[in-house]
């Protein structure tokens, strides 16, 4: 990777409308957040309201949403969540990731990107596709896997069967970022199964289920490391993080600030103290994605894939 300044926040995030939503019973096998016993008569109505709903909210704020529409076939349930298959840097370097489950290795689109550089107006330089580790058994889900501190070039990642070691040290070599392994597990004792669930890293603070890492040591050299790199912890419990209180994002808006954005459920797990220190540095924006949590056990952080692309032209908007 160049050596290119990237800052913390994006100033655009990539969403995929959704076309045939649905629970995926591929991923929930590695996936204790979604809920087995859910009954919605129609989950895709719901989630493309959802979507839209959390779609407005960003923009109401000031955040650069680019759309992208689900393409019907081949079926893919998870679409929703781009940050899995694909992750966009400041030197122009797009990177295609390796996927556990075989029906949702269809969400990797060219023509998205493609559709990014010619009608959206930003810049891809190379495309990187690490997805052939998937022949031999290795998985690394993008920024579900890797919760990126892009200022100070770490990567934090737990390791689970949807995150592999080896391919974590490759991508961090590449990519020239420090890798921070670790094992985390949730209540009933399950890997977790993405780090973006249990972390999230903000520009000066980070949202982190320290309860879920089991090692004490890994729970010292991990904490340790975000206050090292200047970032206030905010602690989240174990059942914050099954609310899904760490699986949010900030992201920049056009009026220069920026916004945490989060889920509805996850933001009223929020105690007043921990709402106070995040609004010490950025505002809170939810919107209620209750639909989406419960059938594919992912929320809104899973939705938003953030564009770090240099910009050549004035882009579009769908």
């Amino acid at each position: 990777m160049a050596s290119v300044q990237e800052s913390q926040i994006a100033a655009a995030v990539l969403m995929i409308r959704p076309a045939r939503f649905g629970v995926n019973a591929e991923t929930a096998v590695t996936n204790a957040f979604q809920r087995s016993d859910v009954e919605v008569s129609d989950p895709q109505a719901l989630a493309v309201q959802e979507f839209d709903v959390l779609v407005s909210a960003l923009r109401r704020l000031g955040v650069h949403v680019e759309v992208f529409e689900d393409t019907p076939e081949p079926w893919t349930p998870d679409a929703i969540f781009p940050g899995n298959w694909v992750s966009f840097h400041a030197d122009g370097s797009v990177y295609l990731y390796p996927l556990l489950a075989q029906n949702r290795r269809w969400e990797r689109r060219l023509d998205v990107i493609e559709a990014l550089r010619v009608q959206r107006g930003y810049q891809v330089r190379q495309i990187e596709d690490l997805s052939g580790a998937e022949l031999e058994g290795r998985y690394l889900e993008g920024t579900g896997s890797l919760v990126l501190d892009r200022e100070h070039h770490v990567a934090y990642a737990c390791l689970s069967p949807r995150t592999d070691i080896k391919l974590l040290r490759e991508w961090a070599a590449k990519l020239e970022y420090e890798p921070m392994s670790f094992h985390a597990a949730d209540t009933s004792g399950k890997p977790v199964y993405h780090t973006d669930v249990m972390l999230c890293i903000g520009d000066r603070f980070a949202l982190l289920c320290l309860a879920s890492i089991r090692e004490v040591s890994d729970r010292r050299r991990i904490q340790k490391r975000i206050e090292e790199t200047g970032h206030e912890i905010v602690p989240i419990t174990t059942q914050q993080m099954q609310e899904f209180a760490g699986n949010a994002l900030q992201v920049g808006t056009q009026q220069g600030g920026s916004v945490l954005a989060m889920s509805m459920r996850a933001e009223r797990s929020l105690t007043p103290t921990q709402r106070r220190v995040i609004e010490k540095y950025t505002r809170i924006v939810s919107s209620p994605v209750n639909t989406i949590e419960s059938c594919a056990g992912g929320s809104v952080r899973c939705m938003l894939a953030e564009i770090f692309l240099p910009r050549v032209g004035a882009g579009g908007r769908a």
